[in-house]
């Protein structure tokens, strides 16, 4: 008993010390966290830590839990479950949080708000920072600036119990998706993650109700989602452009963008409308115009093809509602635009190719929007998609090319931590990688790279270079292949040709 009084102590110490728990709270949180835990008596510990761990905490209260019959199973999909319900004994409700929010809005800033947000997302465990740290970053210098490359290794694995209940749990609507308003306090099942410990912030966007929340895998700083009230799918339209300059006018140390609205150029869920931004700034962004350009009755607008792997027109104003008419009438154009001589075909068999990924932001008094043209055409030699990653990249980034990737940071697969260990290894002690069932998809991209460095491809580099400088240099072919990712996914390429057939549409716009 003596080690869970200690836990709970320390746990309740943690929320004093993040300011979830108020002093005044303190026994009250106690009794809540006892009857998770099925105590009927707790006793003061003599040698808890003021300041605890709160990953180690929750660690003891879990196994605790499991060897005392609490805890059903000692797998992460249980665990996570369970250690949210813990935590939820030390939330606010959610009417205090908006209340907090709206009041440091209000009379100090939108980022003194949003600080707070983030701060309680983060003390919460609703965004687990202990398995964020695992994330693998680094930066990769390109002649498009300085692309951010990530492998993801947050999302924890489901384990085998886990799936095996998840196909006999009773299949759900509710809620009907993982951004949907009802996820607020739900407590979780097998097939869908707890959400107790999780708050939302309600936003009218041009007049309509949105909420403000951030996502649990915060893949940059301050990465968060804005979401419609209603289920209903995600749409690029005129109404989409007016949304995200509201947003950034409200919360102007924000960007925000949206995803495209079409399967293959789009994100992960387009069942919902919604949002994603922070408080970052992505190479895109800070990426130069190339060209500048005009467009005809929009003289007062500045505007220019962007440097970028990928086809960008960027828009700004002081006025928002000029770069709403602007941003509508490029749509509209590249909604039915079709050139052959590009491969640009508006639809094909009835089925619509053309969208935009469009991206908002303040730049001092201006608002700025960067119009990326998508197209989702699918041919024999590339059935997922011709603008989207070739099959040469697949064995580095194969999914979707979506809003976080456009604007210059790849989310790559957890597998290839291991992959590129063994790859490293296998190089340094000169065996065959071309004979390895899962590194043989790598040979071809070794082959190419390597000499690059004075590397012959299949002997032994031992005692040429250190495992760190190989490291190094595997690190920066990966950052490599997702600027040619991003290249794939570009309607127009970087050549004469292809800026030459960019200013064809510019044209047609202005026709």
């Amino acid at each position: 008993m003596s080690d869970i009084n200690k836990s709970i102590r320390e746990l309740v110490n943690y929320g004093l010390h993040t300011g979830l728990v108020v002093p005044e709270d303190e026994v009250y949180t106690i009794n809540r966290i006892l009857e998770i835990l099925k105590l009927d008596e707790y006793q003061e510990p003599e040698n808890a830590c003021p300041v605890p761990d709160l990953e180690s905490t929750l660690g003891s209260i879990m196994d605790w839990a499991y060897e005392n019959g609490v805890l059903e199973e000692n797998t992460v999909g249980y665990r996570d479950l369970f250690d949210t319900k813990i935590m939820s004994m030390l939330m606010p409700r959610p009417s205090e949080v908006i209340t907090k929010f709206r009041g440091l809005y209000n009379h100090q800033s939108a980022q003194a708000a949003t600080d707070y947000f983030y701060k309680l997302s983060c003390d919460s465990n609703y965004i687990r920072r202990y398995r964020i740290k695992k994330d693998l970053k680094w930066t990769a210098d390109t002649e498009f600036g300085t692309l951010d490359i990530t492998i993801n290794l947050s999302k924890p694995e489901k384990d085998p119990k886990a799936i095996a209940a998840a196909k006999l749990a009773k299949q759900s609507g509710y809620p009907k998706c993982l951004l949907c308003k009802e996820n607020e306090g739900y407590a979780g099942r097998v097939n869908h993650p707890a959400r107790q410990n999780h708050r939302i912030i309600p936003v009218t966007i041009n007049g309509s109700d949105w909420f403000f929340q951030y996502s649990p895998y915060v893949y940059y700083n301050e990465h968060c989602i804005i979401f419609n009230g209603q289920h209903t799918p995600m749409k690029i339209e005129r109404a989409t452009f007016g949304k995200l300059l509201d947003f950034v006018e409200q919360f102007p140390h924000y960007f925000v963008g949206s995803n495209a609205d079409l399967p293959i150029v789009g994100g992960s869920i387009l069942s919902h409308d919604h949002f994603q931004g922070g408080h970052y700034e992505f190479a895109m962004a800070k990426a130069p115009v190339e060209k500048e350009i005009s467009f005809k009755g929009f003289e007062d607008v500045k505007a220019g093809i962007v440097k970028w792997p990928m086809s960008v027109i960027r828009i700004s104003a002081e006025k928002k509602e000029r770069l709403i008419e602007l941003a509508d009438k490029v749509l509209l154009a590249w909604r039915g635009y079709t050139d052959e001589a590009a491969f640009i075909f508006a639809e094909t068999d009835g089925e619509l190719h053309n969208t935009i990924t469009p991206i908002a932001r303040r730049r001092g008094d201006l608002y700025e929007l960067d119009l990326v043209l998508r197209n989702n055409i699918t041919t024999e030699e590339h059935p997922l998609g011709v603008y989207h990653p070739h099959a040469k990249l697949h064995h580095i980034k194969k999914e979707n090319i979506g809003l976080i990737e456009v604007m210059g940071l790849a989310v790559l697969p957890a597998r290839l931590k291991k992959e590129m260990a063994d790859l490293e290894q296998a190089l340094l002690d000169g065996t065959s990688i071309r004979e390895d069932e899962v590194l043989a998809k790598h040979a071809d991209w070794v082959e190419e790279f390597l000499p690059k460095y004075g590397f012959t491809f299949g002997s032994g580099l031992e005692g040429e270079v250190t495992p760190e400088k190989l490291h190094d240099i595997v690190q920066t072919e990966i950052g490599l292949v997702f600027k040619e990712v991003l290249k794939d996914a570009g309607v127009y390429k970087c050549t004469e040709e292809g800026r030459t057939a960019f200013m064809r549409f510019v044209d047609k716009v202005n026709a």
